[in-house]
């Protein structure tokens, strides 16, 4: 299989007597448990979940493999005919190609993808790259945790819920990773499943720096904080939180509820772009232009006596 056209036609690219050489393979996989009730809109969530990790480097997806357990016995075909489905349509949006796969018996569904993408290896994000002064933008609200915590307890507004989980889960981050490319950000991370705090906190301690997040301005899902103080917050939530404790400092004005919220283990949630300042206004509308969101929720200092604030 030879490599895309676009290797070779990339603006960004420094080229080698026409060849891609100045790229590097990336490659990821993760596998997630069923989110909701609908089976397209899980396999879609999925793949999107999975094709994050390359589009937070700024990657492109190349090649794509399904990974799917379940119980031949207790889940219906079209079930499963239903997944795949989804996920195909979403690597075919990521212009990659599907490669197959592999199942196993298992008597839990899970489902994910195997992605093979490439990068500029003369320029791409990496998660330890902040620098001092950066803007920290997201890209989705969070919230993916407790809402599908409740879906799963049948809660009030189950059905609304769903609709709100999977209009953000569904969508790639393509946009997002475009914009990495054009705008030569240096640092980045998707956040997945420790939560924007656990991602946040690797990227501060792999930079050495130090991250003030303002809890008034971080976003959330509808329904996400009625459903919380329910008491519908998964149990990776407090774990995620236990293990940052020690990282992170919590103003006395931010409410304890909002400061759990900010550990939700999220699936296929947004990318965390640190920008500079100089780039802000011009990175913050191409987003808007793709339809994106660009939420402002913090900013990157030199290290101080806490990896995380939450002020």
């Amino acid at each position: 299989m030879s490599l895309p056209t676009s290797l070779l036609t990339d603006k960004n690219a420094d080229q080698n007597n026409g060849t891609a050489l100045n790229y590097a393979l990336v490659q990821s996989i993760d596998v997630i448990a069923p989110l909701g009730n609908n089976p397209r809109l899980f396999g879609q969530s999925a793949a999107c979940n999975a094709l994050s990790d390359v589009y937070a480097m700024g990657g492109q997806a190349y090649t794509a493999m399904n990974i799917l357990s379940f119980s031949a016995c207790d889940t219906p075909l079209e079930v499963v005919q239903e997944i795949l489905q989804g996920a195909f349509d979403k690597i075919e949006e990521a212009g990659a190609f599907s490669c197959g796969g592999h199942t196993l018996e298992s008597k839990e569904l899970r489902f994910g993808l195997s992605v093979t993408g490439y990068v500029n290896k003369n320029h791409f994000s990496q998660n330890k790259n902040l620098h001092a002064g950066d803007i920290l933008l997201l890209t989705k609200p969070l919230g993916t945790g407790v809402l599908s915590t409740g879906i799963r307890g049948k809660w009030d507004h189950a059905e609304e819920a769903e609709k709100e989980l999977f209009s953000h889960t569904t969508r790639l981050n393509s946009h997002a990773a475009k914009i990495i490319r054009e705008f030569q950000i240096e640092a980045s991370t998707d956040i997945t499943g420790f939560g924007l705090m656990g991602h946040s906190l690797e990227m501060a301690k792999a930079s050495q720096k130090s991250i003030i997040f303002e809890q008034a301005k971080i976003p959330f899902m509808n329904y996400v904080t009625d459903y919380a103080k329910n008491g519908l917050i998964p149990k990776r939530c407090y774990d995620n939180k236990r293990f940052a404790a020690p990282f992170v400092r919590i103003g006395e004005a931010v409410p304890e509820l909002i400061a759990t919220l900010c550990h939700d283990p999220q699936t296929s949630g947004g990318i965390l772009l640190a920008v500079p300042p100089e780039k802000l206004d011009k990175v913050k509308q191409a987003l808007e232009n793709a339809g994106d969101k660009a939420y402002q929720i913090g900013r990157v200092t030199e290290k101080q006596d806490c990896y995380i604030f939450l002020v």
